[in-house]
């Protein structure tokens, strides 16, 4: 029989050591480009710009950077009108 295990926590975001999803994303964002690109500033933005993220981020409610993603056009939200749609229709 198959070991199926269940989250404590539904709602709870996937973790990667202490780090949410979204911050491994940007850590190894800058680590691309420190590696890429070299120098002392892009070592320094791999610590740096995470954090900065983090500290943005505790900042905000829960679900900003969906909301802010969709703001900016870059992402459709399905079964919803569009950001600036003023008259609805049902």
């Amino acid at each position: 029989m198959a070991n199926n295990r269940f989250p404590q926590y539904l709602s709870s975001p996937v973790q990667v050591l202490w780090f949410e999803l979204d911050e491994v994303g940007i850590i190894f964002a800058c680590l691309s480009l420190a590696l890429i690109f070299g120098g002392w500033f892009w070592w320094i933005a791999v610590i740096a710009v995470p954090w900065g993220y983090r500290v943005f981020k505790s900042k905000n409610p829960k679900g900003f950077a969906n909301n802010l993603i969709y703001l900016l056009g870059l992402k459709e939200l399905p079964n919803y009108p569009g950001a600036f749609q003023d008259r609805y229709e049902e």
